[in-house]
């Protein structure tokens, strides 16, 4: 039998270290910006054209809404 060098068993398979609490914070650092940039994608995505529609709507010729939806 090896030592316990701080290493933790997480699951089957390979082993994982875990150290000091800075390697904690850097990992849920990581998983907050994936979260918050994978919501940032979905908002920007479903909300670019009503965004546009929005600022035509409100410029001050006041166009249509045919014109706005029309590419010419």
């Amino acid at each position: 039998s090896s030592p316990d060098l701080g290493h933790q068993r997480i699951g089957r398979g390979k082993e994982k270290v875990r150290r000091g609490p800075e390697d904690g914070l850097t990992a849920r650092f990581v998983e907050w910006s994936t979260w918050a940039m994978k919501k940032t994608k979905v908002i920007a995505h479903y909300g670019f054209i009503p965004l546009i529609i929005v600022i035509g709507i409100n410029s001050k010729p006041k166009p249509d809404l045919s014109q706005l939806l029309s590419p010419i």
